[in-house]
């Protein structure tokens, strides 16, 4: 029994690393794309790869050979999303951000006691990483060890908020263990801020400057940040002025409006 559960969840990190794979730079990939990825064997990976298309949520070019997302994988879930994820203003704000000042932009919510990249939209400059598998979209760390992580903790209710931050450094290992009262006081900070700026972690040298995405539903916070190396050319304040200010608009200039229509006008 369990070595089937553990076959099933296997398969599911597979299909969910496939859609991870594709971003602004890889819009199509091949089997052998995704194989020297991840390390994946070639002939289950063709598998997988046919069964997405069969399912409908992947594309295949029969010239190329080459598979892409369907509509229908963009629109799994989002009729259940945040407005701002369901109406593609938090995309459109990622773009502009990005294209404003050429520097990669995250997407970062909570699993379980980890910080997760749940959207990753590179810059102009790659992000080195020692993970053997790059830098991207699914990225787990621990909350304590990256800024963004200690953004979303900040948003649990006390008590909760001191029991995990407790947990978070039982379960830490020797060089990554803290203070409680230090970090319980940064945390405060960073809750009274509603920002954060530090290290990003994820097995990289970079830093982040974040903010909260407002008006997403209890213990399931979004924080949206800046990713860039440590240079004396960033100003990590005026980034998080910027995220502030383009943040706090969030809902309040659609893109365009039209009148209600009554179904008997529209007849």
């Amino acid at each position: 029994m369990r070595s089937i559960e553990s076959n099933k969840a296997k398969i599911a990190n597979r299909v969910i690393e496939v859609f991870d794979f594709f971003d602004e730079n890889h819009t199509e990939a091949t089997v052998m794309d995704i194989v020297r990825r991840y390390g994946r064997p070639q002939s289950s990976t063709s598998e997988l790869l046919s069964s997405l298309v069969n399912l409908g949520l992947l594309y295949k070019d029969p010239q190329s050979r080459s598979y892409s997302p369907t509509p229908r994988a963009a629109l799994l879930g989002s009729t259940t999303q945040p407005e701002i994820v369901r109406n593609g203003q938090l995309v459109t704000m990622i773009d502009r951000l990005v294209t404003q000042t050429g520097l990669g932009v995250a997407v970062f919510g909570m699993v379980g006691l980890n910080a997760q990249i749940f959207s990753w939209h590179g810059g102009t400059s790659a992000i080195g990483t020692g993970r053997s598998q790059g830098f991207g979209s699914g990225l787990l760390e621990r909350m304590s060890d990256s800024a963004a992580g200690q953004l979303l903790l900040s948003t649990i209710d006390q008590p909760r908020r001191d029991g995990t931050i407790r947990r978070l450094n039982a379960e830490a290992t020797d060089d990554r263990k803290f203070a409680f009262g230090e970090m319980s006081a940064r945390i405060d900070a960073i809750r009274d801020a509603g920002q954060a700026t530090g290290p990003l972690g994820f097995g990289t040298i970079c830093d982040t400057c974040a903010v909260l995405l407002p008006g997403q539903p209890k213990n399931r916070a979004i924080a949206l940040g800046f990713v860039y190396e440590p240079s004396a050319r960033i100003d990590a304040q005026a980034l998080g002025n910027l995220l502030v200010d383009v943040v706090s608009r969030c809902g309040l200039q659609p893109e365009f409006s039209a009148p209600v229509v009554a179904i008997s006008s529209a007849a």
